[in-house]
């Protein structure tokens, strides 16, 4: 009786609501992926071994490979929060009258930031993306920086052969300096210091 009544309710299911269904499994599928490997990173493991994950998250490695082509697809989608919150700092900071400290400000949140989710500063220098819209919030974050280095170079402070794409790898090469060094802030003070510097026109 019980297989008969599946089997009549499997019958009168409408393909919509098993496209449904099917859907609403694969958001929980890329979710719980997603879960592990954030705990994979707050374990202190970030090599991100995508069989691994699979195994742990008690998925099929197919479906990990269907919502994320490599590792650094599965990078992508980790730091997509901090993308987005690092874009809205670089536009406030673009609205600030004073070009200069706005720059200033835009590059210490980002310091700040990066240790806090490893793989972000890997994704933020990529010239590679593999979601568009990593590659739409890189555009709105350039847009953002150009806005502040063009005003900052209009009243002298800011070298002229310097873009944005060569100010998010910088200041991904000061993140690697600081984490290599062990972490200690007052290396990152010192390295950014080193950076805004080298940011100004030469004498």
């Amino acid at each position: 009786m019980i297989a008969g009544a599946r089997h009549y309710a499997d019958f009168v299911t409408s393909p919509a609501d098993r496209a449904h269904a099917l859907r609403a499994d694969a958001a929980r599928n890329r979710a719980r992926v997603l879960q592990v490997a954030r705990e994979q990173l707050a374990a202190g493991d970030d090599s991100l071994q995508l069989n691994t994950i699979a195994r742990l998250a008690g998925v099929g490695v197919g479906t990990v490979y269907r919502h994320f082509s490599d590792r650094h697809a599965l990078v992508e989608a980790l730091s997509a929060e901090r993308f987005h919150e690092l874009v809205a700092e670089a536009q406030a900071a673009a609205a600030e009258a004073d070009a200069v400290a706005g720059l200033h400000r835009l590059l210490r949140f980002t310091l700040g930031r990066l240790p806090t989710n490893p793989g972000f500063a890997a994704v933020l220098e990529s010239a590679d993306d593999v979601d568009p819209q990593t590659s739409a919030m890189k555009a709105e974050l350039d847009r953002a920086v150009t806005e502040l280095l063009d005003r900052a170079r209009r009243v002298g402070a800011v070298r002229h052969d310097i873009e944005a794409d060569d100010v998010r790898r910088l200041v991904c090469g000061v993140d690697h300096a600081v984490r290599s060094g062990g972490g200690d802030p007052r290396h990152a003070e010192l390295y950014l210091d080193v950076l805004l510097e080298g940011l100004r026109p030469p004498r």
